[in-house]
């Protein structure tokens, strides 16, 4: 997760609030230019060195004439507007995928609140769908982020970790060796299933209500391959390599039309493939089925407190993001002489003074 400073400049007084941030080292540039800017050092001063006491006089004038031509031709490339140019994609991107990660909190409250029953059997519902949408959910970071991937390396540690049954993992397995297209979406038809068996056992009040429950799985599917098209559609790599304008250029003519045959092109064929594919296997194999309905290994203590990691993962254990879940405010302190009410009277008293 990216690093919060929020609290440290709600507020801009003094002298500003940016020389707080000067010497933090987890998320700064130090951080990330050290090796960069020891390499450097250590070519700068090695050459410095060479100048001033390995070189004769004549081979100082040819070494400052190389210096001088590079500088020149250094001058004719506008380096800044191109690095400019691609960090504003870059961010723009990074953003974007943000925004673009699917939160369960608004399906869980429609689930909680349409799919009605007191009983084991609708508590079962209830449960079953959210470890679906949020087995989704892992499978598809575990499709595209390496520190997932450590965490759950293979789908037995999907199950051990309590958010996939045996039996589910079976009929993955299987559909694994009908067809190698990516099957994050799964159990959200498994999901979409068991709403439409709760409508017919009339846990669900009506059709309207059950639409509503069958829109939030399609979002939330649609968040994730978002999320996937990210991971699968890079930024063209020519924008990483700054000294080749005419490819610049070249790629500037592909990307007017990406359904040509350049390289950086969308695969149009594949999609055709997996598009059909997945379409039969949705309305065919899995029409009204979903896998049996068993207690999960959290049914008595509501839910974990966080799930397992393997020693691959550990390195990326932090805790939870404090400023994330609690507000950039929660370290803000009232002093307790002004925590008490006043009345309206007073504030106006004060606002005449």
């Amino acid at each position: 997760m990216t690093i919060t400073y929020t609290a440290e400049v709600a507020t801009c007084s003094g002298l500003g609030n940016f020389w707080k941030l000067l010497f933090r080292w987890t998320g700064s540039i130090y951080k990330l230019l050290w090796p960069n800017l020891l390499i450097y050092s250590l070519w700068y001063f090695s050459l410095s060195l060479l100048y001033r006491f390995v070189l004769n006089e004549s081979q100082k004038k040819t070494f400052e004439l190389i210096s001088l031509y590079c500088r020149a031709y250094n001058e004719l490339i506008p380096i800044s507007f191109v690095l400019g140019f691609y960090v504003s994609i870059v961010i723009t991107r990074w953003w974007d995928q943000y925004l673009e990660i699917p939160w369960p909190d608004s399906l869980a409250m429609f689930v909680s609140t349409l799919l009605m029953g007191n009983d084991e059997r609708g508590r079962l519902m209830r449960r079953t769908i959210m470890r679906y949408v949020n087995l989704s959910f892992v499978i598809t970071l575990r499709m595209m982020c390496p520190r997932v991937k450590k965490r759950f390396p293979t789908l037995e540690h999907l199950v051990d970790a309590g958010i996939m049954q045996s039996n589910e993992k079976k009929i993955w397995e299987d559909l694994d060796n009908r067809t190698s297209h990516p099957k994050y979406w799964m159990p959200l038809v498994w999901a979409g299933s068991i709403v439409t068996r709760a409508r017919k056992e009339g846990r669900i009040r009506d059709d309207f209500s059950m639409k509503t429950l069958i829109d939030g799985l399609c979002t939330f599917r649609g968040k994730c391959g978002g999320l996937l098209n990210y991971d699968w559609v890079c930024i063209p790599l020519v924008y990483t390599q700054f000294f080749f304008y005419m490819g610049w250029l070249k790629v500037a003519e592909s990307l007017v039309n990406p359904f040509g045959e350049d390289d950086d092109d969308f695969e149009v064929n594949w999609l055709v493939d997996r598009n059909l594919q997945v379409s039969y296997l949705i309305v065919d194999e899995m029409h009204e089925e979903h896998p049996e309905l068993i207690k999960d290994q959290y049914w008595d203590e509501i839910f974990p407190t966080e799930l397992p990691y393997t020693m691959a993962a550990k390195q990326f254990y932090k805790g939870p993001p404090q400023m994330m879940f609690q507000g950039s405010t929660k370290t803000l302190e009232i002093p307790q002489d002004q925590v008490d009410f006043i009345s309206s009277e007073s504030a106006q008293d004060d606002d005449k003074n």
